[in-house]
């Protein structure tokens, strides 16, 4: 037995020109209709609960019969309940229809024209990064986020948030709307791999560690957490030189690692680099191991002025300004000197070497010179240093000459070094290293610094510093 009615059946059919329709076909095609109409609502409550309402609308009904593959009702997405009207035909069963509204034609004629609607547009924002949300127009300000976990306190938690609003309290800190949550497997994978980063005396865990590091593809998560550690070890451990290393270590597994989105946080990686580069006093003086982890950090800075300068247009431009900032300070220790020139030439290449070391040269041997000429630990500082400075002038020197015929001549040894090329060599870059320069016997070096413009600006600074 049917709920819904056969004699409505009977009703439609004969609209549409079916009479003598039997009781039989009229009571299955009921069932069948009740059938339909129970699937129908049930998809539109989906979407009501869905749409976090309790009340079922036409809309509902409409996307029911679309995804039921039904064409679906049009007319009725009227926000306004529908008034039914009832008709008696004879003693038969009521009839109920729609009562259409009048609508006056005078008043909609002399009615204003409605405001013309804005296009579709489309804005994007971010929601949060990295567990915080941006102060944005787009989100919530933390007075709003407050008010809003205000308004559905639970349990003893409630009490404690009113009362650190109620009294308007300045300091109240509120917590950022999303958290970063990490898995129990990520956590226990951190914790191993910065253990055996750390362990000094088994070489083969290090080397694993560093290698799932450089090629694991699910790191995206812990790699804040893996420059935070960085960070901290850099800053606490200054004096460990295996430290320092490890540390080094594990930021250019990082960057070699191809999976990881790393140009966000390219502002947390230079600091931990640069310390290692111009840090004052690194490890343990009397061993002069700092120079290579200056040599290392400077290749890292290289590697990250590389991937990461045409993204950020001011990334090279603070590199190159702290590291010529250490140069030019003659406070500075020796070895805070041999960072920052490498630094320089790793940063720029030949171009900063001509422009911002060989225009201070002449000046700077006034710090080198008292080193070199006394017999203290400093001397073999004052030395390293040297060396450096003849290693990144060398970048000066262009091997290969390519003529206008396409063929390739190697421009070493092809000018013969005079007393005349010596003297304007220390003229232009002082004694001390114009000796070492002229030991070299490359003539196609001092050629090119001799070839080399002067910077004026670079100049000028390096005299009021060195000056000082």
């Amino acid at each position: 037995m049917s709920l819904w009615n056969s004699d409505t059946i009977k009703d439609v059919s004969e609209s549409v020109g079916i009479a003598n329709l039997s009781d039989e076909v009229a009571q299955h095609l009921a069932m069948d209709v009740e059938y339909r109409i129970h699937q129908v609502l049930l998809e539109a409550l989906k979407f009501m609960r869905h749409s976090k309402r309790t009340t079922l609308h036409t809309t509902d009904i409409s996307h029911a019969l679309k995804v039921l593959n039904v064409e679906p009702l049009y007319g009725y997405d009227s926000l306004r309940p529908l008034r039914f009207g009832e008709a008696a035909l004879g003693p038969a069963q009521p009839i109920y229809y729609v009562e259409d509204e009048e609508i006056d034609l005078e008043k909609l004629i002399n009615a204003p024209l409605p405001k013309v609607p804005r296009e579709v547009t489309f804005t994007a924002h971010w929601l949060a990064i990295e567990g915080v949300q941006p102060a944005i127009p787009q989100n919530p300000t933390q007075s709003e986020a407050a008010r809003l976990s205000e308004g559905t306190p639970k349990g003893s938690s409630a009490t404690s948030s009113l009362a650190a609003t109620a009294g308007n309290n300045e300091n109240t800190t509120v917590k950022p709307l999303v958290k970063h949550i990490l898995s129990k497997e990520l956590q226990l994978y951190y914790e191993r791999v910065c253990s055996a980063i750390m362990d000094e005396g088994n070489e083969a865990l290090r080397v694993a560690a560093l290698s799932s590091l450089r090629n694991d593809p699910g790191l995206h998560q812990l790699l804040p957490y893996f420059l935070q550690f960085v960070s901290e070890k850099v800053t606490q451990r200054l004096r460990d030189m295996f430290v320092l290393n490890q540390m080094m270590d594990l930021t250019h597994a990082l960057l070699d690692n191809e999976n990881l989105f790393i140009e966000p946080y390219v502002s947390s990686i230079v600091p931990p680099i640069l310390t290692c580069l111009v840090g004052k006093r690194l490890g343990d003086p009397s061993t002069y191991q700092h120079y290579q982890l200056r040599d290392y950090a400077a290749s890292l800075i290289k590697l990250v002025c590389k991937r990461f300068g045409s993204a950020s247009h001011t990334l090279l431009s603070r590199l190159t300004r702290a590291c010529l900032k250490h140069f030019l300070d003659p406070i500075k220790p020796l070895g805070t000197h041999y960072g920052a020139i490498v630094g320089l030439a790793a940063i720029g290449g030949r171009e900063s070497v001509r422009v911002l070391i060989l225009p201070n040269l002449k000046l700077y041997e006034k710090v080198i010179r008292p080193e070199l000429e006394e017999d203290t630990p400093k001397k073999r500082d004052a030395e390293m240093v040297v060396e450096a400075i003849f290693n990144v002038l060398k970048l000066l020197e262009e091997d290969e000459v390519v003529t206008a015929g396409g063929l390739i001549l190697q421009n070493e040894g092809m000018e013969e070094m005079t007393d005349e090329m010596r003297d304007q060599l220390t003229k232009k870059i002082g004694e001390v290293m114009a000796e070492r320069v002229w030991k070299s016997g490359k003539s196609g070096l001092v050629r090119a610094i001799l070839d080399a413009r002067m910077v004026a600006v670079a100049g000028g600074s390096s005299q009021s510093s060195m000056g000082s």
